[in-house]
């Protein structure tokens, strides 16, 4: 019951058949004594940034506790998965009736993932529970990533939350937790991650055969993902370099040039099955107005900080509504740059 390859980058491997898993010893170790002790929690937060191996991490856990039912039955340390064993063949090929993956789902008339988790996705898991009711088996279900879900499906998702099946365990994954409703949280144990270093990056990237092998990118790209293997990706498979050079092109330029680098920049974004690129760039937009507000709280600059804090809400909002109402995405990516050249 998984949506194995949607949604999955150029160049990564999708999370259930992922086998390695890098910078995270601790977040394993912590996940395999609580299960062993039987007082595990029925529900836990796994937080952090985009593409730093939570929803490996959660697969990996849930192959665990489907191989060994019995907690005291464990081991200590959560292992590599076998992909040749029974469990993982299930859960690769989203076979395995013990295991739902909640993830935003294909719409079927344009072919693209759509932009939330519906109610409809979580009602699947109130199916799930009936017909698994009386197996005694576990029950796990991976939420991925709860950032996803509306404002229907939290709700229906906090309602089975509160009153959990008896051998259920939710995987909540999260790159924004503050944005989560405070019940959904409340009902969960936290689990922080931590990004990536350069090393664990470097070794992640090397055994998906994307290596950093010396010049201009393997010196830019650590520092610019941020200890993201997703970030690193759409840095070098997908342009992401190149368009973070367009949009620093587009603050400097003056005049008649500045309105070809923006339309320049907006031609790219906008272009067919750009959609990858067009998320690297708000995600790099929005933090660099984040970082533009910082920094001008730290200079005293209130009222430049209070700007930069604004535009930053204003421009998340535009583009809510862009893709809500299928707006014209070259004509709204224009508007953002005008807006943030001020």
């Amino acid at each position: 019951m998984s949506g194995e390859g949607v949604g999955v980058l150029d160049g990564a491997i999708a999370p259930q058949r992922n086998t390695n898993l890098f910078g995270h010893a601790d977040a394993e170790d912590f996940l395999a004594r609580g299960y062993r002790s039987g007082k595990g929690h029925h529900a836990i937060l796994i937080e952090g940034p985009e593409g730093i191996g939570k929803a490996t991490l959660a697969f990996r856990f849930a192959n665990h506790v489907l191989s060994h039912p019995e907690p005291g039955d464990a081991p200590e340390r959560l292992s590599i998965p076998d992909p040749d064993s029974i469990v993982s063949r299930q859960i690769i090929a989203g076979a395995s009736h013990n295991l739902l993956h909640l993830t935003r789902p294909v719409d079927e008339k344009t072919g693209k993932v759509k932009s939330a988790i519906t109610v409809d996705e979580v009602r699947r898991a109130g199916h799930f529970f009936s017909q698994t009711s009386g197996s005694g088996n576990w029950r796990i279900v991976i939420i991925d990533p709860a950032d996803d879900l509306n404002r229907n499906a939290a709700n229906a998702i906090l309602k089975i939350l509160e009153e959990p099946p008896k051998r259920a365990l939710f995987l909540v994954l999260s790159h924004a937790p503050g944005k989560l409703l405070p019940t959904i949280r409340s009902r969960c144990l936290p689990l922080r991650l931590q990004p990536l270093s350069d090393d664990n990056l470097g070794r992640a990237l090397a055994a998906l055969g994307t290596p950093l092998d010396g010049g201009r990118m393997a010196q830019e790209v650590p520092g610019l993902a941020k200890g993201s293997v997703a970030q690193a990706l759409k840095l070098m498979n997908y342009g992401g370099h190149d368009i973070i050079q367009s949009f620093e092109d587009v603050l400097k330029a003056q005049g008649a040039g500045a309105r070809k680098a923006m339309h320049r920049l907006a031609d790219v974004l906008s272009g067919k099955d750009n959609d990858v690129l067009f998320g690297f760039f708000i995600d790099h937009l929005m933090e660099s107005l984040v970082d533009r507000a910082r920094s001008a709280a730290l200079a005293g600059d209130l009222v430049g900080a209070d700007r930069a804090a604004k535009l930053s809400s204003e421009i998340g909002e535009r583009i809510g509504i862009s893709q809500a109402y299928n707006l014209d995405r070259k004509q709204t990516i224009i508007t953002i740059l005008e807006e943030v050249r001020g």
